[in-house]
């Protein structure tokens, strides 16, 4: 069946999966994924964000439902096509990482997509160029740092270059400074025009980053919107067991003394300090 939204890149409709009779994690979940959108998928542990997640990349196979990628519904025969254009980074790097190089582990990808031998060796030479793990090249992979584990993971995707990019919670293990790196790498994927998913618990990494942010809860999704208007619903908020980003509460509080005017809440720490120059 063709689907004619060019706009839309990826689309479900009543996708529905059960690990078991009694356990159902995802339930009639309908959603459409535009091209260039920043996406925050969050929701409280065991709510299905994962679960979606190997969904979209065709790890799983959904129970009932359809996986539209660029108006083609997703079946047996062009499921290939799906895998390669939706790239997803596990949670944990050493779920993905099998090679005994960081070379070999992200000329992989390219390699079981059976491309030229040059084309594989410059995709891998550039995505460790542009995680600039260039100088890791000949080291084992599994002896690297969680931020240095983290990169390759990153670059064995950037490497297959999907157009669809899924993280699954980027940031946990992550020190402050690997935390920030991933953000740039999530700023350059977005700059050069890729479609970013991004699961995560940090409530304010999603608010300053989100262009549109989706909650789970129970294996479904009980709200989609802008950041802003997600996370002033008390009600959302309360069934997916979420708190406020950080940035909201300060200038809520600062509103309510009268400090600040502006109805429009800042996004970032720096939005927020340009409010307060301004008095």
């Amino acid at each position: 069946m063709k689907h004619t939204d060019t706009n839309i890149i990826l689309s479900v409709k009543n996708l529905s999966y059960s690990y078991s009779e009694d356990r159902q994690a995802l339930k009639n979940i309908s959603l459409d994924i535009r091209r260039g959108e920043r996406i925050a998928v969050v929701g409280s542990n065991g709510a299905g964000k994962s679960t979606f997640f190997l969904n979209l990349n065709g790890v799983l196979t959904p129970e009932h439902g359809e996986i539209v990628f660029e108006g083609n519904a997703i079946t047996k025969k062009n499921l290939l096509e799906l895998r390669k254009n939706v790239g997803i980074v596990f949670q944990d790097p050493d779920s993905q990482i099998i090679a005994s190089t960081v070379m070999a582990e992200i000329s992989f990808g390219p390699m079981n997509m059976r491309l030229p031998h040059d084309e594989v060796i410059s995709r891998t030479l550039k995505a460790m160029e542009y995680m600039n793990i260039t100088h890791l090249s000949s080291r084992p992979p599994h002896y690297l740092s969680g931020g240095e584990k983290k990169c390759v993971s990153i670059a064995d995707i950037i490497a297959m270059t999907p157009q669809v990019f899924i993280f699954d919670e980027p940031t946990v293990g992550l020190d402050p400074v690997n935390a920030c790196m991933l953000e740039d790498v999530l700023d350059r994927l977005y700059n050069e025009g890729k479609t970013i998913l991004l699961s995560t618990h940090d409530v304010d990494l999603a608010y300053r980053w989100a262009d549109r942010t989706v909650v789970f809860n129970e294996g479904e999704v009980i709200a989609d919107d802008t950041p802003e208007n997600v996370f002033a619903d008390d009600n959302v908020l309360k069934k997916a067991r979420l708190c406020r980003p950080s940035v909201y509460e300060i200038y809520g509080a600062l509103r309510e003394k009268g400090i600040i005017r502006s109805k429009k809440c800042p996004r970032s720490v720096g939005e927020l300090k340009k409010l307060i120059d301004a008095i």
